[in-house]
């Protein structure tokens, strides 16, 4: 009896050893598969920061092109800032500044006029740039011309737009109610409006509307 006694403690012993052995290995496994799922999320996530990598290249690819519009247009001597302000509109309601303006030759020469309106809280600021045709000066914004780009947020939103019939997009923000509205005029000169605590973006459409932009494709 005491033999069977020592035989059933030795196979209990057996038994409780070989259950720890498994729970170990199951841990194991466990933590194997966790790090394996981790592994396959980081490389999922990869492929898609590369996938959107690639569509933005893709988007400003086709933008340059809507911009140069097939042409081999040679880069020009920008016209005075001077000039440019004077497209700049008055706008019913609104207060115009006094506008500003310079011309710079490095490391490419462009011109640039600016000019601020104001109406209560209600601020815009307007930039006319003449890029002389440098693309280096308009590649930024490519990926914006993008016919059907879009993107929306929490917040607000920006998409490609016409602007006065001119190739453009714009942003708005719901939050602090900024928006900002560009567009690109002769596929040379990047006309901006931003403003804040404005009803809509409709208000710097406005702006533009009222802006001499066929003046502005017409300068040489």
């Amino acid at each position: 009896m005491h033999q069977f006694k020592g035989v059933l403690l030795v196979v209990a012993l057996g038994i409780a050893v070989s259950a720890c052995g498994k729970s170990e290995a199951e841990r194991k496994a466990e933590e194997m598969k966790a790090q394996a799922e981790a592994m396959a999320k980081a490389a999922e996530a990869q492929g898609q920061q590369a996938q959107q990598m690639a569509e933005g290249m893709q988007q400003m690819a086709q933008g340059l092109q809507a911009m140069a519009g097939g042409g081999d247009q040679k880069p020009v001597e920008p016209v005075s800032f001077r000039d440019l302000q004077t497209v700049f509109p008055t706008v019913d309601g609104w207060t115009m500044g006094k506008p500003t303006g310079e011309k710079m030759t490095m490391p490419v020469s462009f011109s640039q006029a600016e000019v601020t309106y104001t109406m209560g809280e209600a601020s815009v600021d307007a930039t006319i740039i003449d890029s002389g045709f440098h693309q280096l000066l308009m590649a930024p914004y490519a990926m914006f011309l993008t016919s059907g780009y879009e993107k929306q947020t929490e917040d607000g939103y920006e998409k490609s737009t016409l602007v006065a019939g001119n190739p453009g997009w714009e942003r708005w923000s719901d939050e602090d109610k900024r928006g900002e509205l560009n567009a690109v005029v002769g596929k040379r000169f990047l006309v901006k409006f931003e403003g804040s605590n404005l009803a809509n973006a409709e208000v710097l459409h406005g702006f533009a509307k009222a802006a001499d932009l066929g003046k502005l494709a017409s300068m040489k």
